[in-house]
């Protein structure tokens, strides 16, 4: 193959290997209607009034460290990391949450590219519930500022 050739193959070549690589999620969005989408701050205000607390992520980390007082309720995702994912894909109990749902509830999950607690807050707020809360932020945030774990 002439050098001329072969340099024209090179950037072909380069697209091809970045096509392979693995893709990313997305950051989950910023706001989501009807959820009230709080920080870390709100959220220890709320945990102190005794608002549920409902960590989204998967049994294991919710057993390595956790919210203090928070219940584990998984969001098992197999839909899109996107914000119209298709929750008809997905599990989630919506029975272990209050019968209330005039009463507040708080999901959170590992903020940025963690989709869970997104889906949860979507979901239970299509479900009814009225004020649901997304602590975005999620468990970096919590323990960044020293908040109290479990």
């Amino acid at each position: 193959m002439h050098k001329r050739n072969f340099l024209l193959w090179i950037p072909a070549a380069l697209l091809y290997a970045g096509s392979l690589a693995p893709a990313h999620a997305a950051e989950t969005p910023a706001t989501l209607a009807g959820v009230k989408l709080i920080k870390a701050e709100e959220a220890k205000k709320l945990l102190d009034s005794g608002v549920p607390f409902f960590d989204t992520r998967v049994a294991a980390e919710y057993a390595e460290k956790t919210i203090k007082g928070a219940k584990s309720l998984t969001y098992r995702e197999k839909s899109a990391k996107t914000a119209d994912f298709d929750a008809s894909q997905d599990q989630f109990d919506l029975s272990k949450l209050p019968a209330d749902k005039a009463a507040p509830v708080v999901f959170f999950c590992n903020a940025g590219e963690c989709w869970r607690s997104y889906k949860a807050s979507f979901v239970a707020q299509k479900a009814g519930y009225k004020q649901v809360h997304w602590f975005r932020g999620g468990m970096p945030e919590w323990t960044s500022k020293g908040l109290p774990t479990q």
